[in-house]
């Protein structure tokens, strides 16, 4: 964090941003629209769900992003328009139409994200009046509001904002994101933006969000399930004036790493606000053959429900992680590994060549009441990294989804 600060700020922090979030009765009280505008044409990057049944939103702003230009993001809450067909699709493109009309801009310049429940149609005599009043609400210190408006489930808003000089020039990048259950992307009910007055060439901004998400978004779990309307997307709209940042700019680490910081914060802020969660997760996976294989470690401890479920009833039962270690594909020899479980200062060896280390239980069981936990792995079959974030998995869980619609 040498080379960039926090900063307290939101989404509209970077030069040439406003934003608004507006109540417009999608939800039963709660903001449920928001925009999110640069004052001119940004680049834009975006990835996307991988789930084949896919909302009406992440289709047509995969379109529009295709030429990698846009200066508007519109989200709603409170409705998915996903498994709607034809309607949902049409539905979509009012909406964008009825955005550029009031922002005076292209239609193709606008993105569309929406969440909430799947199946139920869009209903329009809401949505359109509800644009016109977000854009009537768009400020430069609209951000906050911007970020209430997005979240479902999720107990608390999740922004973030940093600064960092670049040529000379300061340059400031924020985010802000939704995400609490059905998590487990590739990517997840997850919706997460950002933005930045930095000049950054396109086809570098896509390829760094694409390796960004990669290592942070996609390392994260919170219930397995893959949604239907997962997107980031970051809009640069170069008002910093910083020369154009590529692969060969002088300072190119620096902005990287800043951008990892960003999408790194708010994915491990989703995972800590996961549906009825009482425990945070770390898996560090170290010394694998591939960082593939670290990564398949990593992800299926974090998703094992027993896993899950032994974090909640705070057990130290290292048979379960050992267990989904077996099953995760990667390529090492059991007897070799080393697994530990703790909290960062204080680690306790579990697994030693295939089996128990006879770990003092009373000491485990007072490290099992921290809310932040860690387990590491050490495959010792090569070099390679990897981090992933979860939490467990409890009553409350399946009380929430038990009566989602309600």
């Amino acid at each position: 964090m040498d080379d960039f600060k926090i900063i307290d700020g939101s989404i509209t922090s970077p030069k040439g941003f406003k934003a608004s979030g507006v109540y417009i009765g999608l939800k039963k009280s709660k903001k449920d629209m928001s925009l999110v505008v640069s004052d001119v044409l940004a680049d834009v990057a975006g990835v996307f769900t991988t789930n084949k049944v896919c909302a009406a939103p992440i289709l047509v702003s995969k379109k529009n992003i295709a030429n990698g230009k846009a200066q508007a993001i519109i989200i709603n809450s409170g409705n998915a328009n996903a498994c709607t067909g034809e309607k949902g699709y049409e539905n979509v493109i009012t909406t964008m139409n009825k955005t550029a009309k009031e922002l005076d801009i292209s239609s193709e310049d606008v993105i569309m994200a929406s969440t909430g429940v799947i199946g139920v149609p869009l209903p329009m005599d809401i949505v359109i009046p509800g644009v016109k009043k977000a854009v009537g609400a768009l400020s430069y210190d609209g951000g906050q509001s911007a970020a209430e408006g997005i979240i479902t489930t999720d107990t608390y808003i999740k922004k973030v904002a940093i600064s960092l000089e670049i040529d000379g020039k300061e340059v400031i990048i924020a985010g802000m994101a939704k995400g609490s259950g059905m998590i487990e992307p590739n990517m997840a009910t997850m919706l997460s933006f950002i933005t930045t007055d930095a000049k950054v060439d396109g086809k570098f901004l896509q390829q760094l969000l694409k390796d960004t998400s990669d290592k942070t978004y996609n390392m994260i779990t919170v219930d397995g399930d893959t949604s239907t309307n997962d997107m980031v997307c970051v809009m640069a709209n170069g008002m910093a004036e910083n020369n154009i940042i590529n692969a060969k700019h002088p300072e190119v680490k620096k902005f990287i790493d800043a951008f990892y910081y960003i999408n790194e914060y708010m994915a491990k802020l989703i995972v800590q606000d996961g549906e009825g969660a009482t425990k945070f997760i770390e898996v560090e996976v170290v010394n694998g053959k591939t960082q593939e294989d670290a990564r398949k470690v990593a992800k299926s401890i974090l998703n094992s429900n027993l896993v899950k479920t032994a974090f909640f009833g705070e057990d130290g039962n290292w048979g379960r992680i050992i267990c989904s270690i077996g099953y995760s594909k990667a390529d090492f020899v059991v007897e070799e590994i080393e697994v530990f479980l703790g909290i960062e200062d204080n680690m306790i060896k579990i697994v030693e060549k295939g089996g128990s280390t006879g770990f003092d239980e009373k000491v485990m069981d007072e490290i099992l009441k921290e809310k932040n936990l860690k387990i590491l792995v050490d495959l010792k079959a090569g070099s390679e990294t990897a981090k992933g974030w979860g939490c467990d998995l409890s009553y409350d869980y399946v009380k929430i989804n038990g009566s989602y619609r309600s």
